[in-house]
């Protein structure tokens, strides 16, 4: 749904500067770049070199004379040369190389990063200010400069030492800088104010608009391309966290040397270089800080990261001398060109980079795409600090106005740091007739209802799970079923399937509706009815959204059901923060479709009545969450996530026959690692009070068929299930569930066989109160614990994958290979 931010990428030069030069810095003994040079010209503009050495001088005012300076070497002016733009400068080292590991004592610059640290909360307006808020205007494009484009992608004769060659045309090429020299590729400017109060901080987006969209992509808006405060002990830069170089631990981390002194907002500064200590490439944030002589605060940061994407972002911040604190006052983000020869998909847009894998990797030939790059500025001002403020919907991290996306032109010239020149204007009209002549649009929303597991037909989605499936009972399911979407009505809802078993010969069938009655927290008020089958003993949160599966392995192996012809009403809501509640009532009649009976109270129960009310609660308190006028959006996942549900029948109510209750938690963790690796952690718990048919009791998801043969029993694996389970081996009516999985980052065997490794353990405890109520069925319990462990290798080829799995414990089987459990598994990647 992002794929229209291409992001492609080489340096950006200002197209609005007058004078302009271009160049790098390096060593004279070594012929290496040196990165972070001070550079100063005559006219009293200061910059510095980036990490490659590289260096860029744009302005309006005319100067004839640059100088660059580091620490360590001597001082080199360069005067300016007619119609010359592109600088080598050599820097001689004054004595010896000042690496920080051989500074004698201590390295100076480790006593100021001290200091910093020390100092981070009396300068973090976060922690220093009671409240404050402010306005933004932020502007993000994707584009390239014509200039930097090679001129033989639109010549023809290319001079040689004698006369001239003809060269065939790249007519892709020529096109695209044809293009990019009237228009940029993408471009959305947006306002926000910005409050923070009782250590909440809320964006509130006043304005925004998308080239090529009447509504713009909400989720591309939320996407985190840099941290608001550079104090927080983690850094975030592309949605990517990093240790901060002034976090607690940092000296552990990073390496840092002193480059210089620097006057910003008439207060002197030190430079300071910091880099991780690992010592291959691409392993961690660089960049340097501009620290506060008096009182150690940051009165700017240059953070980047470099590898596959070069990534950098710059914050800017004025001095407050009222309050002895600099503000943060502009943000840059650029992402550039980086080194790599896989195709790589960032924002759902795919980009081929340039190899760095060997010293002889031949690089591929250069395209007019590769000098695209992405730049995004944001600029604060209408501050105010300490100052009575109550932010209104605390809860939600991001709002976005209704009114946000028909603003004016006229607000648009309030707000906008610069005019849109004629490249800006030509963007909007482009796309916007590009997007509308490609309906892209609709393509973003077909795209999104599928990746829901819905096909959008008019004014009705049909609902893919509900066409075809498998299990032991009904044999082949073949049906239909859907609803009706926001094109229909984005008050009123209907949905419903049918569907038919070969194997059983019956219909089923589900008709309901519901009404929205309330916009802000997404609430509605429902009825259904239902006629339909169900596994027996499973453990299903009613909150829960029933994700869209290619297949589902574990019906496909069941054949234990039941029917149930019910009656609901419910109401869902997110109006309590950060949650989404489900409520119900509902009247099911029960009949098993096994050989099964329920004792109680003298009476043997093969068909009942049960009357229920259900509370359904998830909980992400660690998550933020963007309002947006189609909804909310939780744009921030964070772990770890809760899910609590509560069961209770109701005695005497429209003919219930049993009382009990059940309470039912789950909780979900997720660490992933800058290395590619991620961790997952599972927990699951179940207690059921009272007297309760083997139908609604728990099976701790079993995955594993009765076949004699290890072969004979290779299936499809599941997600979160027991692989060397038995279908009904098992039954308890308290359970507690803990799954742990650690998957490694892809390793390349060959070029399209790149699997990913998976250690996953499972264990289980449990027991079932009453069991001689319980006839029909032959099981065991889980008073003694369950566990099993085993491998992954996902995406062998494909998507598909192959998984084994051993069963160990107190419920070991006696012969060794009834043990082991061989999955097949299968990743389907949508690109979206």
């Amino acid at each position: 749904m992002k794929q229209l931010c291409l992001l492609f990428f080489f340096l950006s030069l200002s197209t609005q500067a007058q004078f302009q030069v271009n160049g790098i810095v390096k060593e004279f003994t070594t012929n290496k770049p040196l990165p972070f040079a001070s550079i100063t010209t005559n006219n009293g503009f200061n910059t510095i070199s980036d990490v490659d050495g590289k260096f860029s001088i744009a302005t309006l005012l005319p100067f004839t004379e640059f100088t660059i300076s580091y620490i360590g070497f001597a001082k080199t002016s360069i005067t300016i040369e007619e119609n010359k733009k592109y600088y080598v400068v050599m820097l001689s080292q004054k004595t010896a190389d000042l690496n920080e590991v051989l500074v004698p004592i201590e390295n100076p610059a480790l006593a100021i990063i001290r200091k910093a640290i020390k100092n981070k909360n009396g300068n973090n307006p976060l922690k220093k200010l009671s409240s404050f808020q402010f306005k933004s205007y932020n502007k993000l494009i994707v584009t390239a400069n014509p200039d930097s484009i090679d001129g033989r992608i639109d010549s023809i004769f290319i001079q040689k030492s004698i006369g001239k060659h003809f060269s065939k045309i790249d007519s892709s090429d020529y096109k695209f800088k044809e293009v990019i020299s009237k228009q940029h590729l993408f471009q959305t400017e947006k306002v926000s104010q910005h409050q923070f109060a009782n250590t909440t901080l809320k964006e509130t987006i006043l304005g925004t608009k998308m080239a090529g969209f009447k509504q713009p992509v909400y989720e591309i808006i939320a996407f985190n391309l840099q941290s608001f405060s550079v104090y927080d002990s983690s850094y975030e830069l592309f949605e990517t966290k990093y240790n901060s170089p002034i976090a607690d631990d940092a000296l552990n981390d990073y390496n840092y040397k002193f480059l210089d002194s620097l006057l910003i907002d008439g207060r002197n500064t030190y430079m300071i270089y910091f880099k991780n200590k690992k010592k291959r490439k691409a392993s961690g944030l660089e960049g340097v800080l501009y620290i506060d002589q008096n009182n150690f605060a940051i009165a700017k940061a240059v953070m980047r990261i470099r590898g596959v994407l070069d990534i950098s972002g710059i914050h800017a911040f004025k001095y407050i001398p009222d309050e002895n604190l600099w503000f943060p006052t502009d943000k840059t983000f650029k992402i550039v060109k980086g080194k790599n020869d896989d195709d790589i998909k960032i924002l759902g847009g795919t980009i081929q980079f340039d190899g760095d894998v060997a010293d002889d990797f031949k690089q591929r030939k250069k395209v007019a795409s590769d000098f695209t790059y992405l730049l995004s500025h944001t600029n604060n001002f209408e501050i105010q600090y300490n100052i009575p403020l109550q932010i209104k919907k605390s809860a939600i991290y991001i709002e976005i106005k209704d009114d946000a996306i028909n603003k004016p032109e006229q607000f648009w010239d309030t707000y906008r740091t610069d005019p849109l020149d004629s490249r800006d204007q030509k963007t909007y009209l482009a796309l916007d007739s590009i997007a509308t002549k490609k309906r892209i649009e609709s393509r973003i929303r077909f795209g999104r209802k599928i990746i829901n597991g819905y096909l959008p037909l008019g004014k009705v989605d049909l609902d893919l799970r509900k066409l075809f499936s498998y299990n032991n009972y009904e044999g082949f399911r073949l049906g239909i079923g859907g609803m009706t979407n926001e094109q229909f009505s984005k008050k009123f809802r209907i949905e419903g399937y049918t569907a038919y078993g070969t194997k059983d010969g019956i219909f089923k069938y589900n008709l309901g509706m519901a009404t929205r009655v309330g916009k802000f927290s997404n609430s509605w008020i429902g009825i259904s009815y239902t006629d339909d089958v169900r596994e027996i003993a499973s453990t299903v949160f009613t909150i829960d959204k029933k994700s869209f599966k290619i297949y589902n392995p574990i019906p496909i192996n069941i054949s234990t059901f039941y029917n149930h012809v019910s009656w609901k009403s419910y109401i869902e809501t997110k109006i309590i923060p950060k949650t989404e509640s489900y409520w119900e009532l509902s009247r099911a009649a029960i009949e098993p479709k096994f050989n099964y009976s329920y004792n109680h109270n003298g009476r043997s129960f093969t068909r009942y009545v049960m009357t229920t009310a259900v509370v359904s609660l998830r909980w992400n308190p660690f998550s933020d969450y963007m309002q947006t006028p189609a909804g909310r959006i939780e744009v921030e996942k964070r772990f770890p996530k809760f899910t609590f549900q509560f069961t209770k029948s109701l005695p005497k109510v429209l003919q219930n026959d049993f009382e009990f209750s059940k309470l039912d938690f789950k909780t979900e963790y997720e660490k992933k690692y800058l290395n590619g690796q991620k961790t997952s952690l599972l927990f699951e718990a179940g207690y059921a009070l009272g007297d309760i048919p083997l139908t609604h009791l728990y099976n701790t998801s079993p995955n594993n068929i009765t076949k004699e043969t290890i072969m004979q029993r290779i299936t499809f694996g599941g997600k979160n299930s027991f692989e060397t389970m038995f279908f009904n081996e098992f039954f308890s009516s308290q359970y507690a569930f803990f799954q742990f999985k650690h998957g490694f980052s892809r390793v390349t065997i060959f070029k399209k066989i790149k699997p990913s490794l998976v250690l996953v353990s499972r264990m289980a405890w449990g027991n079932l109160r009453k069991p001689e109520q319980h006839i029909g069925l032959d099981y065991k319990t889980l008073d003694k614990g369950y566990f099993e462990s085993g491998i992954e290798l996902n995406q062998l080829y494909k998507g598909l994958g192959l998984g084994g799995f051993y069963r160990y414990g107190p419920n070991q089987l006696s012969k060794f290979q009834d043990n082991i459990a061989v999955k097949i598994s299968f990743v389907l990647n949508l690109g979206l």
